[in-house]
């Protein structure tokens, strides 16, 4: 039989006489690695694992730099410009994420969906699961094809091989459906569940999409495969170079307009801005598995102090040093590994259990599992954590005096005095560890109270909203548009016991909004300096539907037409940044550039900021239009569509609104039975999923910082406990000679309470050091708040003192002659 498998039953055998100690150190280790791995499966999947194409790593995602704002999407000519005119790329192609309205059931639905070059597919590298993918001839010829998702086709023609060849209805137009895409294809990149496509058709771009009036729309995007050897920074250049032949291409309208050349990697764009996060996240839990073992390594000490005279007379008897050792790691990586294995298990229950409550931020939830290379991760750690912890139990065990251990009862005495400080200082350690997290944690509720209590500039309750796409074979001019918009506003206005009706193209909350350069009367042109402002085109009694406050002027009303002087509203961060101290009421802008030349819109009210997104960010600079007149102000007048027929519909009422939605969906219904409306529901609950990642972030953090709380009762509870059991002898002398049981509990607290002291003092200075790196995911607050400070340090002197309660109740209840005749 090998010395290990001798080593590791015999430490089965000696962990069997102590199951209570075993347990507890076998869910210490549970809790600390089943976090852990938790966590690491989140990080693998979003961050570790390549995308599902081939060399990924070579995918560069293509866009313009406009100002200050990278990253920001093409025009449908840069599409066809960068095809031809890069060097740096192997191939490229143009998308546009989109919408559809998927007919063919008694209740239309909406799904996400792209149009696609066909040089997407094999500049992915990413071949149909079933049938193929349409041609470039096919895109030139607009021939109706559509390639759909695996999710579609299992859900919908549930995985029949005869759905390819078959007619699937978009936007009440037909396509014959040629492929199937794997199960793991994704594309475009979307964070969350919610938001991937089902669908893809060829982008076959029109004439008006390729015309000057088109050429400020900056709604595409570009993919590109980097040639062999060429690096990012080549590719920048290569980019630079390429948007000074599309600026030379601009016409005179948009000569103001100064762009540069913006390349990244596909994977940096989607991961990018979790990749902190998840990185905080990863780092609070190495943090809880640090306390736990800690406490774990306290524990075996106190076993190695327990079994020192064991220990003492094998080493006198001959036994060599190192078999000691081998014995307390085997010990300690058969726990380790024990609960290493309960850990995985809960890690796992854990995923399956919360990973719809992931916020819709977070990118890739789809590749977030419990897969081998997590399982890897996890028994690795739970070995590593093993013999770490065994390390200070071993070394104690033969750095001892064999003289002083075999004349010394286990029951009596204190053990040395160096096994005694270095009990102390991890405990110490453990308590400085949480308190660094609780003041983390503090931060996060903080920012989290900060953001509830922020006026978001409207009103959500009793509001419901749903989302729509119109066709554009349907709905093919303005005219017919509009139509639609106030047959819905006035046949819903109808009902009883909704008080208000307004559609729009953007809602506050959805974190869905169109931005738009625009010029301000009066600013010479040398001054002037590229800057988006959202710009919300409304319809009916939006703002009254919304209870956006109007801090002046007036809102728009039905005499707001095409035929009547240009009007918009603007809200009072951008009138504050133009006309500070004086009524904007009257003043006039444009949207776009100075020489674009549009006409002129004046100011006839100010309403209040509303955010659009969570609310922790900026308002920003906020236009409205009304509905009748943005061909006019964007200057796609003549274009029988000027703009897209998307829209939110908002409906106050003065019942709840979950009693509203069959009410709003039969009214829809009765105008286009074909017209889906995506998502249908509270307003309020669309405000609650835009503050999901900050609750999500907050609740993980501070489910940590209680994991780290108790784990670090749990060791201050054992070092004082265990002391004092050993100082019974002392203890008994003390009551004999008369000191009163109040002082003997007193003498137990003022132990806890030092180690307690010590260990916030060495907290507080290492939180100090940790706020660079918290404040980021800070709103309102900063991680160096004395209050939070204050509060984190008084509640963790609080549970050192009530971990010692039970000691010192049990040292001050002994009886002092039974003590005596017992040592």
């Amino acid at each position: 039989m090998s010395p290990l498998v001798q080593n590791l039953r015999f430490a089965f055998r000696q962990l069997r006489k102590a199951p209570a100690f075993s347990l507890t150190i076998v869910l210490t280790l549970a809790l600390g690695i089943g976090a852990t791995t938790a966590i690491f499966s989140l990080v693998e999947g979003v961050l570790l694992r390549p995308l599902p194409f081939f060399q990924p790593d070579r995918l560069v995602l293509l866009g313009d730099h406009l100002g200050n704002n990278p990253g920001t999407p093409v025009t449908a000519r840069e599409i066809r410009t960068y095809s031809t005119a890069t060097t740096a790329y192997a191939s490229t192609g143009g998308y546009s994420e989109t919408q559809y309205a998927l007919s063919g059931r008694e209740i239309p639905e909406q799904i996400n969906g792209a149009r696609l070059n066909a040089s997407i597919f094999p500049t992915l590298g990413v071949a149909p699961a079933l049938g193929r993918v349409f041609t470039q001839q096919e895109e030139d010829g607009h021939q109706p094809f559509a390639v759909i998702s695996y999710a579609l086709w299992m859900n919908r023609y549930h995985r029949d091989p005869a759905a390819v060849g078959s007619i699937i209805t978009l936007d009440s137009r037909n396509y014959t459906i040629i492929g199937v895409m794997p199960r793991s294809f994704e594309f475009p990149l979307q964070p969350g569940r919610l938001n991937q496509s089902q669908v893809w058709v060829p982008l076959s771009l029109t004439p008006d999409e390729l015309s000057d009036d088109s050429t400020g729309v900056f709604g595409f995007h570009i993919l590109g495969r980097l040639k062999p050897g060429v690096t990012v920074s080549q590719a920048v250049e290569d980019t630079n170079r390429v948007t000074q032949q599309v600026m030379r291409d601009y016409p005179p309208s948009m000569s103001a307009l100064h762009i540069r050349g913006d390349a990244r990697l596909l994977s940096e764009t989607l991961v990018g801005d979790a990749r902190p996060l998840l990185r905080t996240l990863f780092l609070a839990v190495s943090i809880v598995l640090l306390i736990a073992c800690v406490n774990v390594a306290v524990l075996l000490l106190v076993r190695a102090v327990r079994r020192r005279r064991e220990h003492a007379v094998r080493l006198a008897l001959g036994a060599p040093p190192r078999a000691i050792i081998r014995e307390c790691v085997s010990e300690g990586v058969l726990l380790s590994l024990t609960g290493g294995l309960l850990g995985l298990a809960l890690a796992a229950a854990a995923l399956r259990a919360t990973l719809h409550w992931l916020p819709e931020s977070m990118p890739r939830i789809g590749s977030i599992a419990i897969n081998p290379a997590v399982a890897l991760f996890a028994l690795t750690l739970a070995v590593v954590t093993g013999i770490a912890c065994s390390l200070a139990p071993a070394w104690a065990a033969v750095r001892t005096n064999l003289l002083d251990n075999l004349k010394t009862d286990t029951r009596a005495g204190t053990g040395s005095a160096r096994q005694g400080w270095l009990r102390s200082i991890l405990v110490i350690s453990e308590i400085a560890i949480a308190l660094v997290l609780l003041t983390v944690a503090g931060g996060f509720l903080r920012s989290y109270q900060k953001m509830l209590a922020v006026d978001p500039g409207f009103r959500p309750d009793h509001v419901l909203i749903a989302g729509y796409q119109l066709s554009a074979r349907q709905y093919p001019t303005d005219t017919a548009v509009h139509n639609f918009n106030r047959q819905l506003i006035d046949n819903l206005a109808a009902k009883p016991s909704i008080t208000a009706v307004g559609v729009g193209n953007s809602l506050p909350s959805t974190d869905n909004a169109s931005r738009a350069t625009y010029t301000v009367e009066g600013v010479p042109l040398a001054a002037w300096k590229l800057k988006f402002s959202q710009f919300i085109i409304v319809e009916g009694d939006y703002f009254r539907a919304l209870s956006i406050p109007l801090v002046s002027g007036r809102y728009f009303t039905p005499q707001d037409r095409a035929d009547t002087p240009l009007v918009v509203i603007v809200n009072q961060t951008l009138a504050d940044q133009y006309w500070p101290g004086q009524s904007p009421l009257g003043e006039r802008l444009h949207l776009g550039n100075p020489k674009k030349g549009l006409p002129w819109a004046s100011v006839v009210g100010v309403v209040a900021d509303t955010k659009v997104g969570s609310p922790d960010q900026p308002a920003g600079d906020q236009l409205y239009l009304p509905m009748q007149q943005p061909a006019i102000l964007i200057g796609n007048a003549s274009l029988k569509l000027s703009f897209p027929g998307v829209g939110f519909i908002a409906v106050r009422s003065a019942l709840p609104p979950e009693q509203m939605i069959q009410t709003l969906q039969s009214t829809v219904a009765g105008i286009d039975p074909q017209l889906a409306l995506d998502p249908v529901q509270p307003l309020s609950e669309s405000l609650t999923n835009v503050e999901a990642p900050r609750r999500f972030n907050t609740g993980l953090i501070s489910g940590f910082a209680l994991a780290a709380l108790l784990l670090a009762a749990m060791g201050i509870y054992a070092v004082i406990a265990f002391t004092f059991s050993l100082r019974t002898q002392e203890i008994a002398i003390r009551m004999a000679l008369g000191a009163p049981r109040a002082r003997i509990a007193r003498l137990v607290l003022a132990s806890a309470a030092k180690i307690a002291c010590f260990g916030c003092a060495l907290g507080v200075l290492g939180s100090i050091a940790a706020a660079h790196l918290v404040n980021a995911f800070l709103f309102g607050v900063t991680a160096t708040d004395p209050a939070i400070y204050a509060v984190s340090v008084l509640i963790m002197l609080t549970l050192a003192l009530l971990a010692a309660v039970l000691p010192a109740s049990r040292a001050a209840a002994a009886d002092p002659a039974h003590a005596l005749r017992s040592t």
